[in-house]
């Protein structure tokens, strides 16, 4: 029997050349019997050698040989194929690994310029307001200063003597030369041969039939190879290279006369901020933006992608950074269409149905996925934000604000912390970008007698402004202008920009709002419309990044209420949600995306999700968090050296600090371990250096502070020295013994509400058990999937490992025993009714629980809510019974007759209207109930 086409369930892998496709065709009936449908592969196109994570890739037409190659991907789906599983791939539409010397279409346009078809592939702005960039584009790879560089010889040129060509060479960077400058190198000597050489490749910039002159390029540069076949033409091409030789003053000057020749300008790597005319993704250069919306382009990309599908190797895809497309909604259309004609092409054995199309979308709290998109939803990000806001305690956030305000001086609201990012996102990181789209802005307004006067400068303020308020990441304006949707975006950009912009220049505002599709584009003439459409599209391709730089990388590492509410996908200023908000939420999934996937743990995030629900419990004692902070700063003071005449680590990062120390600090750690305590300090460590450069305040990538972050690492090692006579080590270790079994609660909790609640599960590698991690690359170490297999083989009952609680198995057991009930009731889970249902009593409060239901099928979910104060004194994670005395939880009518089985424990349970919580909840701090 073939997968079904709906998956019931993913689970993650990250591949790279230490855990290579084959590595993971052993753990297929391991996964197969913990109730996996489909394994969710993280990119496997060919990327950048040695990439840990895949999404720089630099040629979508074969499988990475660093993972196996396209033998290994058979021999893979073929161990699928046997236990009726499936293959979702993540793949990565918007840019591709460039630099370096591996990427053909990326060299091929450094060679050619705009006169290429590649150079259509890449969004490059060919006539930039820079005239010194017109039809040439910055090649900021530098590691220092053009001049420096090329009198430090690292800079030189070299020859392919099997293709004849030259080029210039930078370490890992392959600069080729532009055929017809060839000319001028080769007539740095004086010989006949190289003359006559130099005069066939100079006939070259003649132009003419772009294929014709690339035909006859390549017969000169055959002639040139040809020619250095022999003893002594090499040692002419050699003479003529060394003539460029950048080592003395002569050669340093042709060698630079001949690549201001050329289709790129060298450049510093810090001249990408303000100068560069091509599209990143965000700020890494390494990465450059692709066209996508040409045909060209998109048949380019993804023949190999479609092929995978058409020929059964994979069952669908997800769509990685999909805002950071011209257009994303035509592209999902176009996709989802081409997936669906090849379906009745696919081979036996292979599913059925619609592919899977997901997307990694980051929702505002006060936005819905486009339903017209044709897609199945988003990666799981803004469920992951759910599910952990309804187990955070929302009489937590004033009082840990107000804490955050007094101990640091900083803003206690998140939407200032993330304004004042933004802008300094905007005035640095993304200053090239901002010049661009205020270009497009400007252009528009030179057309106009009445809006010429508005000048670049005035119209860049303006629009920093318009992003700074952006309450999302980006609107999805067309031809005709904005939806509703968008025009509530604009208005609260506008709104926000109006109280701040100059008052000069709030007129300006009102164009900007008629630019961005305020004045319909169709409603124009052509040429008119064209150029709106692309200042909009400019627009919206730099809000997005705007918004991930500035909150996900930048304002999430300078604010820290509570670090758990800190998370791709979440908005820290949203502290909590209520169970009747989840389950509305719970419902419109059901009735919009129910195949939507459903993720508590990614590649990506900030903390695992057993550390988010270990810090959750912090918002359920704010009053006693508050007392320990104060404690330990006094108790470390003693600690901190002196930078810059500020304290090291200043109170910002170290209370940060503080909470990620606590909530990776493993379950299994004693105090007295000192192996352990390093390998903790050294987590910890790594996690600081990323923390204090994202969040450019006292470091930064661009130029680390080596001596703040050399005293935030001392301070690290000192306050958990073995010798310390404060013992802060077991003050640690006991505040973590205290926070844990509420945080195991909660993180079983998220587990089964993961695993019943519409949608699709998705299980990141290895949180089967507990995962403690901090951002990456701690997020992806290793797994020991032997003790997982292990554990998963012994088939013990969650509530009979209680008692072992700390070691994950627990965990685990929740896991595969809700995915059996997936398995065996799989109509019920894909397509039954969601209902949320409601406890009574003294501590309805700490109740969670909802039901699925189709016919004469139905589950219960029931899980415990904000613990804290109701945990017994014996340790473990568990309400004792009689602590949820008078409190039951109210079955409706159609479910009340129903038979129930006890699906974690397959007891059967005493029906009726009212099920007594204390009875459902008195072995484990989460029930699922059966019936059918």
């Amino acid at each position: 029997m073939p997968a079904p086409a709906t998956p019931r369930a993913t689970a993650r892998l990250q591949f790279h050349k230490d855990f290579p496709l084959d590595a993971a065709v052993p753990l297929v009936p391991y996964f197969a019997k913990l109730g996996i449908s489909h394994l969710y592969a993280s990119p496997i196109l060919k990327a950048r050698p040695g990439s840990t994570h895949g999404y720089d890739i630099v040629d979508p037409n074969r499988i990475n040989p660093e993972l196996g190659g396209e033998e290994a991907l058979h021999r893979l789906v073929e161990a699928l194929r046997a236990h009726d599983m499936g293959l979702i791939l993540d793949i990565v539409p918007n840019h591709m690994g460039v630099g370096g010397a591996d990427n053909g279409w990326w060299l091929d346009v450094l060679e050619w310029g705009p006169g290429t078809p590649h150079a259509r592939f890449f969004d490059i702005d060919w006539n930039p307001p820079d005239p010194d960039l017109t039809d040439r584009m910055l090649a900021p790879f530098l590691g220092a200063p053009y001049g420096t560089v090329l009198e430090s010889g690292d800079l030189a040129l070299h020859f392919e003597p099997e293709s004849g060509k030259i080029y210039a060479e930078y370490f890992e960077h392959r600069f080729p030369l532009a055929p017809p400058t060839y000319a001028m190198l080769l007539d740095a000597i004086e010989e006949p041969a190289l003359t006559g050489l130099a005069q066939t490749f100079r006939a070259l910039a003649a132009g003419g039939d772009p294929a014709a002159t690339r035909a006859a390029a390549s017969l000169a540069l055959d002639m040139l190879a040809r020619h250095a076949g022999t003893p002594e033409g090499r040692a002419q091409v050699d003479a003529a290279i060394a003539a460029h030789d950048p080592k003395d003053e002569a050669g340093r000057a042709r060698l630079h006369a001949l690549l201001e020749a050329q289709h790129y300008r060298l450049a510093w790597w810090r001249a990408a901020t303000d100068e560069i005319n091509w599209r990143r993704f965000f700020d890494v250069t390494s990465l450059g933006g692709l066209q996508v919306e040409r045909p060209e382009v998109f048949e380019a990309t993804h023949a190999l992608i479609l092929k995978l599908y058409e020929d059964g190797l994979i069952d669908g895809v997800r769509l990685d950074h999909v805002d950071g497309l011209a257009d994303p909604r035509g592209y999902c259309r176009k996709l989802r269409r081409r997936l669906q004609a090849l379906e009745s092409r696919r081979p036996e054995g292979a599913p059925r149905g619609e592919p899977l199309l997901l997307v990694e979308k980051i929702l505002a709290p006060h936005e819905k996925l486009r339903r017209d998109w044709m897609v199945d939803g988003t990666t799981g990000y803004n469920f992951m934000d759910e599910v952990s806001a309804v187990l955070h305690d929302p009489e937590g956030a004033e009082p840990l604000a107000a804490l955050w305000h007094a101990q640091t001086g900083r803003p206690a609201d998140f939407g200032e912390e993330a304004r004042e990012a933004r802008r300094q996102i905007l005035r640095y990181n993304l200053a090239s970008e901002l010049n661009g789209t205020a270009a497009a802005l400007r252009r528009i307004a030179a057309h106009d007698l009445t809006t010429r006067d508005f000048t670049l400068t005035a119209i860049r303020r303006a629009l920093t402004e318009v992003l700074v308020h952006f309450p999302a990441y980006r609107s999805y304006l067309g031809i005709a202008g904005r939806n509703e949707a968008d025009r509530r975006l604009l208005d609260w950009a506008m709104a926000g920009a109006r109280r701040t912009v100059r008052a000069t220049e709030r007129p300006l505002l009102d164009l900007l709002d008629s630019w961005l599709g305020g004045d319909p584009p169709r409603n124009l003439p052509h040429a008119q419309r064209r150029e709106r459409l692309r200042a909009a599209v400019r627009f919206q391709q730099l809000s997005a990044p705007v918004a991930a730089k500035s909150v996900e990388d930048t304002a999430f590492y300078r604010y820290g209420r509570l670090l758990s509410r800190n998370e791709v996908g979440s908005e820290p200023s949203h502290f909590a949600i209520t169970p009747a908000a989840f389950h509305a939420t719970a419902r419109e999934r059901a009735k919009y995306f129910p195949r939507e996937m459903l993720a508590t743990a990614t590649h990506d995030h900030k903390r695992g999700e057993d550390t988010r629900a270990r810090l959750a419990v912090l918002s359920e004692m704010p009053e006693e968090w508050s007392g320990i902070l104060t404690r330990w700063t006094r108790l470390n003071a003693v600690l901190k050296k002196e930078v810059d005449g500020e304290p090291a680590p200043d109170a910002t990062d170290e209370i940060m600090l503080y909470q990620s120390l606590i909530g990776a600090w493993p379950l299994d750690l004693e105090p007295g371990d000192e192996e352990g305590v390093a390998a903790l300090v050294a987590r910890l460590a790594a996690w600081q250096e990323k923390a204090l450069r994202e969040g450019k305040r006292r470091s930064e990538w661009a130029v680390p502070n080596e001596p703040y972050e050399a005293a935030c690492r001392d301070f690290i090692t000192a306050m958990l020295a073995m010798d310390r006579p404060s013992r802060l080590r077991e003050e640690v270790a006991a505040l973590v013994a205290r926070l844990s079994p509420a945080g195991a609660v909660n993180g079983l909790a998220q587990t089964l509400i993961r695993c019943t609640a519409p949608g699709i599960p998705d299980l990141y590698q290895g949180t089967e058990f507990w995962d403690f991690s901090l951002v990456d690359p701690d997020n992806r170490r290793p797994v020991d999937f032997p003790a997982r297999e292990a554990a998963l083989e012994a088939g013990e009952a969650p509530a009979d490992l209680l008692a072992h609680w700390k070691d994950g198995r627990v965990k685990a057991a929740v896991l595969a025993r809700a995915l059996a009930l997936r398995a065996r009731l799989p109509a019920l889970f894909a397509e039954g009714d969601y209902l949320p249902l409601e406890a009574e009593g003294p501590m309805a409060a700490h109740v969670l629980a909802f039901a699925r239901r189709q016919g004469d099928t139905a589950a219960v979910t029931v899980v415990t809510r904000l613990p804290a104060r109701m945990l017994g004194e014996d340790g473990r994670p568990l309400v004792p019974a009689a602590a949820w005395e008078g409190t039951v939880l109210t079955l409706p009518a159609p479910l009340a007759g129903m038979a129930f089985r006890d699906a974690l424990g397959d007891a059967p349970v005493e029906g009726g209207a009212g099920l007594p919580i204390g009875a459902l909840l008195g072995r484990l701090p989460v029930a699922l109930l059966a019936a059918g």
